[in-house]
C-alpha cells in the first residue's frame, strides 16, 4: 500500500526522523519496499494570478498573459495551455527557476511578445506522468507564496508491502494506529460534524445471504452537484496514495478507503427499481462492470441487486447500468461488511482484483460500517451538496465475527521470546493494539479488538508482544547446552548399514505410498484385513498397506514401461495391521522389503547372461543378514506363502521365530501387476534384524590349518543346512571352517539321493595337529553324519 507520510504525521507524529520511521515500521513486520518524493525538484515557483489573457497576435494557439505573483509589477509570460484564462491561480516559475530535469527558466520571446516566466503544469513540476493543462490553485491560494510549501511538497510517497493478515494496515487509519503503538503515541484522529437527516427517503434493505453479508447500510442522498470540483487537498491525498481522482462521487469514496480501509459504493438512485437485495447470483446472470464488461456471474458470487436485476459485484466492482454518471443527482451510499471467505477468490474468478476485493477478502473492520458512512456523507456534503436520508441498516448479528478471547501464559511468553519483559508493559502493549486486557493467574486473558481477524491464538499475541516490543531490543544470548555421552548400544545396527549393503549389490532405494490399491493388496495378501481409508485419494489409493510388496511391484511395472528390463529395488517403511491389542487397533511394523526382476548383471561381452532366480535374491539377502554376525541363529525353511510360487518359497527364521518371507513371485501375478519376466521377492520385519552381536577379538593360531573334503549321500529331502549345522555341532572347536561347495545328483549316485560336497577346515591355537588326531575327528564327523542323516559316503 502507498501512503503519504505527510497524511500519516497528520494523525500520529512521532519525533524521529522519516529514515527511523521507515525503519520503524519495518522493524514491526510492514515492511517498506519504496521511497519516492511526491514531486520533482524545483525552486523559485510561486502562486500567482492570471489578471490577463489574451491571444497571441502572430500565434493562434498561443495566449499573452499578465501575472501577478505579488510583486511590484505585473510579468509578461507567453502560455500555450488550453485552460489558462483570467482569474485563476497557477503555478509560475519566474526567471531564475530550476524544474525538475535541471531546466532553467530565462527571459525568452516568444513570436515577438517577451515571456517572463512560464505557468507550470503537473507533469512539468514532476507531479504527474503527463498532464492537459497547466495546474489551476484554488481561489483562496495567497498569491506570491511558494507552491512547494503551498502544496506542502516536501513529502514522500512511501510504499509497504503489507502481508496477507494485516488488512487493519490497508488505510490511514490502521498505519497511525500502528505508528502510535510503536512511539507510545496517541493518534489523532480527523473530526466532523455528523450530517443532519433533512429528507426522509429510505431504500428497503433485504440479507439475503446473511452469512455472507451480516451487515449491509445504505443511505439516500438528493440534489448532489456531480459538476463539483475535487479539492486539491483530496486530489493531493489520492495521488500520493497512487489513485488517480476521477468526480468528486468517486474521489470521496476512494479517500474513504484510503483513509479508514473501508469500501463504499454509490450508486444512481433514480435507476434503482424496487428496494436493495444482497443475494448469491443465479448461474451465468449477465451483469455489465463499470468498464464496459459484461460477465456472466456464477452461483457463488454475491451480488448487490435490486428488485429486477444485479447491480454491482459485491465488494469487488460496481456495475455500469446503476453507476453514478455525469448528470446523477441522487445517491445511495452503501456501506457494509461481507466476509472474507465470501469475498476471498470471486475477483479472480472473473480476472479482476480491486482496491475493495484486495481489502474485503482479508476482513474489513465489521464494526465500521456507520462511521465510514458519517464520513463519507459530511464529505460529500461539503463537497458536492445535497440533502441527506437517515441511515437504514440491515444486520444478522450471529453472522457477524466474533472477537476471539485468547489466553496468554507469562511462561509460554518467556519461553517464545527468551526473555522476560515486565508484566506491566505487556499489558500495555496489547492494551495499545486495541485489546481488552484482563489478568489472571497464569498471565493475561486478551479480547482481540473487530479489526484484527488475525489475532486467534497465544502465539498470536505474543507475537505482537514481541513486534511491539522490538526485537532489536531483544538481547543476543547464546544459547547453553551442557554436552554429556549418549548412550550408545553398540549391537544396535544402523539403518544407513543395511541401506548401504543392498545399494553396493546395485539395488536402488524406492519410497512408496502407505495406501494402495485395494484390489491388487488383495490379490497379494487374500486374508489379510486391510484397513480401508474413509476418505481416500482416489479408489486405487484408498487401503493402508499389509506388506510393502503391493507399491514395489507397481514401480516395478513403471520401470520396465520405461524401458528399464533389469530392476532392482528396496524400501524400508511402515506396515498397517489389525491388532487388538495395539493403540488405536492398529500395529505400525516397520518392514523391509526388496524385489529383483530380469538379468543378473548388466549386458558384458564377457559375462553370460542369464535371469535372476531364487538363490540370487537368497546370496543377497544373507549378505544382508551378515551384518548380524550371528550366521547360526538365521534359517531359510520351505514355507508356502499366498503370494509366492509354490516350491520356490521360504520362510526366514531367526532363533526360531517367523521374520519374514523370500520367494518367486506367483505366477497368477503377473499380470494384474503387468510384470515382464519373473519377480523375485523378499520381506523382513526391520526390527528383528537391527540387533547384531559384537565382534569378539581372538588369537589367531600360528600353526597350520588341515583340509578335508567330504561327499556325503543322502536322502534329496534332506536339507543341507541341517546337515551342516549338525557338523558344526560337534566339530568341537577345532573345526574353524565349513562349506558346502557341491551338489550333485545324477549318473553314480542312486535315484532319490543327492551328494553333499562339504570342505572342512581343522586348526588349533596351540599346538600342530597330528595326523592320527584329524583322522579322528573326520572319522567322528562321519559316524555321526551317518547315524543322523542315514548318509553314506560317496565312493
Amino acid at each position: 500500500m502507498k501512503f503519504s507520510e505527510a497524511w500519516l504525521r497528520e494523525w500520529v507524529n512521532p519525533e524521529i526522523t522519516r529514515e527511523q520511521l521507515m525503519q520503524q515500521i519495518t522493524m514491526a513486520g510492514l515492511e517498506v519496499d519504496d521511497v519516492e518524493a511526491v514531486a520533482g525538484e524545483f525552486s523559485k515557483v510561486v502562486v500567482g494570478s492570471v489578471v490577463e489573457c489574451g491571444p497571441h497576435p502572430d500565434a493562434d494557439k498561443l495566449q499573452v498573459t499578465k501575472i501577478n505573483i505579488g510583486s511590484e509589477q505585473l510579468i509578461d509570460i507567453v502560455c500555450g495551455a488550453k485552460n489558462c484564462r483570467l482569474g485563476i491561480k497557477v503555478a509560475v516559475a519566474v526567471v531564475g527557476a530550476v524544474l525538475p530535469g535541471d531546466f532553467k527558466i530565462k527571459e525568452a520571446k516568444l513570436r515577438g511578445q517577451p515571456s517572463l516566466g512560464m505557468l507550470c503544469s503537473e507533469s512539468e513540476l514532476g507531479l504527474a506522468d503527463s498532464s492537459d493543462g497547466i495546474i489551476e490553485l484554488p481561489a483562496d491560494a495567497p498569491i506570491g507564496t511558494c507552491v512547494r510549501e503551498y502544496l506542502a511538497l516536501d513529502d514522500v510517497i512511501i510504499d509497504v508491502d503489507l502481508t496477507a493478515n494485516r488488512a487493519d494496515c490497508l488505510g490511514i487509519a490502521g498505519l497511525a494506529r500502528e505508528v502510535g503503538v510503536l512511539n507510545s503515541m496517541a493518534v489523532t484522529e480527523p473530526t466532523w460534524e455528523n450530517v443532519a437527516v433533512s429528507i426522509d427517503q429510505q431504500v428497503d434493505i433485504n440479507l439475503q445471504a446473511p452469512s455472507a453479508c451480516p451487515r449491509y447500510l445504505g443511505r439516500v442522498i438528493r440534489g448532489i452537484n456531480q459538476d463539483a470540483a475535487t479539492p486539491l487537498w483530496m486530489v493531493e491525498k489520492l495521488r500520493r496514495c497512487g489513485v488517480r481522482s476521477v468526480d468528486a462521487v468517486v474521489d470521496i469514496t476512494q479517500f474513504v478507503l484510503l483513509e479508514f480501509g473501508h469500501p463504499m459504493h454509490a450508486f444512481d438512485l433514480d435507476k434503482l427499481e424496487g428496494g436493495i437485495e444482497v443475494r448469491l447470483a443465479t448461474q451465468d446472470e449477465k451483469l455489465t462492470l463499470l468498464d464496459g464488461k459484461e460477465v456472466k456471474l456464477n452461483a457463488d458470487t454475491l451480488v448487490i441487486a435490486d428488485s429486477r436485476k444485479a447491480l454491482a459485484i459485491a465488494g469487488i466492482f460496481g456495475g455500469l447500468d446503476s453507476g453514478v454518471a455525469q448528470g446523477t443527482t441522487n445517491i445511495f451510499l452503501e456501506s457494509a461488511f461481507f466476509a472474507p471467505l465470501a469475498i476471498a477468490g470471486r475477483a479472480r474468478a472473473y480476472g479482476l482484483h480491486t482496491d475493495a476485493s484486495h481489502r474485503y477478502e482479508r476482513g474489513v473492520d465489521p464494526l465500521l460500517q456507520v462511521k465510514a458512512m458519517e464520513r463519507a456523507t459530511q464529505l460529500l456534503v461539503d463537497i458536492c451538496g445535497g440533502s441527506v436520508g437517515p441511515i437504514t441498516e440491515a444486520l444478522s448479528e450471529e453472522n457477524l465475527p466474533v472477537q476471539a478471547t485468547i489466553s496468554l501464559r507469562r511462561s509460554k511468553l518467556d519461553d517464545l521470546i527468551g526473555i522476560s519483559i515486565a508484566g506491566s508493559r505487556v499489558e500495555t502493549i496489547l492494551t495499545q493494539l486495541g485489546c481488552d486486557v484482563s489478568l489472571t493467574d497464569h498471565g493475561w486473558t486478551a479480547v482481540a479488538p473487530s479489526y484484527r481477524f488475525d489475532m486467534e491464538i497465544e502465539e498470536d499475541l505474543i507475537e505482537e508482544v514481541a513486534r511491539v516490543y522490538g526485537y532489536n531490543n531483544i538481547p543476543n544470548i547464546a544459547p547453553e547446552a551442557a554436552l554429556t555421552m549418549p548412550l550408545h548400544n553398540e549391537a544396535l545396527l544402523k539403518l544407513s548399514k543395511i541401506r548401504d549393503v543392498l545399494v553396493n549389490r546395485e539395488y536402488h532405494e524406492a519410497i512408496t505410498y502407505s495406501f494402495v490399491d485395494p484390489d491388487k493388496q488383495l490379490k497379494l495378501h487374500p486374508q489379510a484385513d486391510a484397513l480401508i481409508l474413509p476418505n481416500p485419494i482416489s479408489k486405487d489409493m484408498s487401503a493402508m498397506r499389509v506388506s510393502l510388496w503391493t507399491g514395489l511391484l507397481e514401480s516395478v511395472s513403471k520401470n520396465q514401461k520405461r524401458q528399464q528390463s533389469r530392476v532392482r529395488l528396496f524400501e524400508t517403511g511402515l506396515r498397517f495391521v489389525k491388532d487388538e491389542n495395539a493403540e488405536n487397533g492398529i500395529k505400525q511394523q516397520e518392514m523391509l522389503s526388496g524385489v529383483i526382476i530380469g538379468s543378473l548383471n548388466d549386458g558384458h561381452w564377457n559375462i553370460e547372461t542369464r535371469n535372476v532366480d531364487f538363490f540370487d535374491l537368497k546370496a543377497d539377502l544373507e549378505a544382508l543378514l551378515d551384518l548380524c554376525v550371528d550366521p547360526s541363529s538365521f534359517e531359510f525353511k520351505a514355507q508356502k506363502h499366498s503370494s509366492l510360487h509354490p516350491g520356490q518359497s521360504a520362510g526366514i527364521y531367526r532363533n526360531g521365530e517367523n521374520i519374514g518371507y523370500i520367494g518367486t513371485l506367483h505366477p497368477s501375478l503377473t499380470k494384474p501387476f503387468a510384470l515382464n519376466g519373473t519377480a523375485i521377492v523378499f520381506e523382513l520385519e526391520l526390527d528383528q534384524i537391527i540387533t547384531r552381536n559384537l565382534p569378539q577379538a581372538s588369537n589367531i593360531s600360528k600353526y597350520p590349518a588341515n583340509h578335508r573334503d567330504l561327499a556325503f549321500v543322502v536322502d534329496e529331502q534332506i536339507n543341507a543346512g541341517n546337515v551342516l549345522k549338525f557338523i558344526e555341532k560337534i566339530g568341537g572347536t577345532e573345526l574353524v571352517g565349513i562349506n558346502l561347495f557341491d551338489v550333485y545328483q545324477g549318473p553314480g549316485v542312486e535315484e532319490g539321493k543327492k551328494s553333499l560336497a562339504i570342505g572342512l577346515i581343522l586348526q588349533d591355537t596351540t599346538r600342530t595337529l597330528e595326523e592320527q588326531e584329524i583322522a579322528d575327528k573326520v572319522n567322528k564327523i562321519v559316524e555321526a553324519v551317518s547315524t543322523e542323516f542315514n548318509a553314506s559316503l560317496r565312493d
